[in-house]
């Protein structure tokens, strides 16, 4: 989720931010999925065996990185915190796997976003502070304290199964059916389970329409 769109509310727009950025939603969608999409792109178009591939997709995946949060913080005045943790892991991992020319380096960097965003919910979970709530509270309006605990285990297994399946998939298939699960296997899943929590979320309170005002 990249990792970036599970938790979309990390990259809420601040006040002063550009006007013309927070009414054009293509944007964030841009700027979440344009590094993922030239990393698939790279990969399907170089030529050569399916290591070389990766790392000239790995090197775009950086590439494309840098240039999401150059712009991030040109139309924002910042970096949005899940941007930035994934694009530090991908100079880290990517710079790695392109030193060793090895595309292990690369393929765990999933495993450990995932890690760090279901340890974080943890925390938040048993340190009795509401992550979730805290970052996504405009996002869910009405949802009872009771929604919002169950929102937070849901999503915390959810980014452990995710972690589970990149290892599985990391170490019994190929770099070809990785790049692929990558692609176009976490993120349909991500949009599935989202929508598999609403009937939850409506029945702890939360409100799909604005209330008319008056």
């Amino acid at each position: 989720m990249r990792a970036g769109a599970e938790l979309r509310e990390w990259e809420q727009p601040l006040n002063g931010e550009n006007n013309e950025a927070k009414k054009n939603p293509w944007i964030n969608v841009a700027l979440d999925y344009g590094p993922l999409a030239l990393f698939f792109l790279a990969y399907n178009l170089a030529p050569g065996i399916a290591l070389f591939k990766l790392l000239v997709a790995t090197g775009a995946f950086m590439v494309a990185m840098i240039a999401a949060m150059i712009t991030a913080v040109a139309l924002y005045k910042r970096i949005p915190p899940m941007m930035a943790l994934t694009g530090v892991l991908v100079i880290v991992f990517g710079g790695l796997t392109l030193y060793f020319r090895d595309a292990r380096f690369i393929q765990m960097k999933p495993t450990i976003i995932y890690g760090i965003l279901a340890a974080l919910l943890a925390f938040g979970l048993a340190t009795g502070r509401p992550l979730l709530q805290q970052v996504l509270g405009q996002s869910f309006p009405g949802l009872s304290p009771v929604g919002w605990r169950k929102l937070t285990i849901n999503w915390m297994v959810f980014f452990v199964a995710l972690a589970i399946a990149n290892e599985v998939v990391r170490l019994n298939f190929s770099e070809t059916a990785w790049v692929y699960f990558k692609t176009w296997g976490v993120i349909p899943l991500t949009f599935v389970f989202a929508l598999a929590n609403l009937p939850m979320l409506t029945k702890h309170g939360l409100e799909l329409e604005d209330k008319p005002k008056g």
